[in-house]
Formats: C-alpha cells, structure tokens, sequence
C-alpha cells in the first residue's frame, strides 16, 4: 500500500513542486489549498497524469475545523497519513515601529498557529515510522527591517519542532523543519525589484536564489528511508545564506 503525504499550501511555489516530487517518489499526496481550487486542480492533473495518485482538499491551516477535516478527509480517501508537510505561509512585511497588528496577527495566525494546529493533529493521526516536517525560514539569522512578525511566527515554529519530537517518543516519529534561503517563488518576489532580487541572490556564497526543487529535495530526504535518524531538527536549506 502507498505511503501517503498531506502537504499544506500545495497549490503554488514550493508546496506545489514538494507535492510532485513526492508523489515522484511513489506517495499518495493530498494537495491542500486554501483558496484558489484551479491551482490545487492542477498539481492534482499533474500528478495524475505522470501515474501518481493525489487528491485536492480546501483547508485554511488557521481554523481548527477546516485542518481536522483535511486529516479527516485524508483517512477517508487513503486509510492513513505517513508524511505531514506544513509548508503553508504568508510574508506581509511591515517594520515593529509602525505597530500593525492587524498584519502581525495575520501573519502570526497563518504561520504559528497554523503551524501549530496541523502538527497537532498530524501528531494524533501520523502511523508509526512517520514523519512530520514544519517549515521555518533561514531569514531568522538576518533580522531585516520589516520583516518582525514573520520571523516572530517562524521562530515561534522552530520552538514547536523540538518539542513535538519529545512528546512523540516512542512511536518512531520524526519531528523537523526545512528553513529556505531566499527562493525564487511568487512569495518570494513579489514587491521586490529587480536590483534588490539581484542582490538578495548574491548573499549565499553560492551566488544565487534557491530553486523550489531545491527545497522539495531536502523534504524529500527527510521524509524518505534515508531521513529516518534526524529528527528535532532544523535543515537550513540555503546555499550557506546563514
């Protein structure tokens, strides 16, 4: 029987080319999504179409209902979960002395609590010898202006993981984080210019942006036969960014 794989924010960017490479690698992938169903309808074809299995199912990460359905939904339609991957986030930028807090609430309701509601319950539903990967970012080493409340939800992520790991011990689960460099997506380039992308791209001493494969390989080796001895732990995937 196929392994299967929940990955959040599945429709786009990273998340879409992390639910391709693992439905390449021969799991089950329920494509989650929060908003726009042609999107996530896509990658489901995709995968389809190269002999994969996968499944599109609408939840926002923020609302307990909607994240206990997206499990629910999974069982239903593959028996079992093996692999949780909440790659799902949002990036508004706005500086601390501006006091936003509706853009820091936002942020810390997507990306934290939304962090923490799907590895709730992906430690309640996830098989034994399962893995559950969070997503951080590797922009935690810089500390830019503007961009406080997203690294205060991701730091807040990166506390969760090593916890997670604790609590689940005993059942052969694994608990990390992925944390991108700066990555050429849509999230990642939209409301930046061409020179401030250019420079961005030169800050790793590998002199350029990373790819979403990039980042899909290092969750692929972490929820694969390979990456069964890490755990608790946070994989800066960033071409030496930080």
């Amino acid at each position: 029987m196929a392994k299967t794989a929940i990955v959040t924010g599945a429709s786009r960017g990273i998340g879409r080319t992390i639910a391709k490479r693992l439905a390449a690698d021969g799991f089950a992938v329920v494509v989650n999504y929060a908003g726009n169903s042609e999107l996530a309808q896509e990658v489901v074809n995709e995968i389809r179409s190269a002999d994969g299995e996968a499944l599109a199912v609408k939840a926002d990460v923020s609302n307990p209902d909607d994240v206990k359905q997206l499990f629910d939904k999974t069982i239903e339609a593959y028996g079992h979960v093996d692999v949780v991957v909440n790659n799902a986030g949002i990036m508004p930028l706005s500086s601390i002395a501006k006091g936003d807090v509706e853009t820091f609430d936002k942020v810390i309701q997507t990306n934290l609590r939304g962090a923490f509601l799907v590895l709730s319950q992906a430690a309640q539903h996830v098989a034994e010898g399962g893995r559950i990967i969070a997503f951080s970012s590797s922009v935690l080493a810089k500390s830019f202006p503007t961009y406080g409340p997203y690294i205060a939800s991701k730091a807040g992520v990166e506390g969760l993981v090593p916890v997670l790991a604790n609590e689940l011990r005993g059942r052969n689960i694994t608990v990390n984080a992925v944390a991108p460099g700066p990555t050429g997506t849509d999230l990642f380039l939209n409301g930046k210019t061409q020179e401030q992308i250019a420079q961005l791209s030169k800050l790793a001493p590998l002199e350029r942006l990373g790819q979403p494969e990039d980042i899909a390989n290092v969750v692929a080796f972490l929820a694969g036969p390979d990456g069964g001895w890490v755990n608790a732990q946070v994989l800066r995937a960033n071409g030496g960014f930080a």
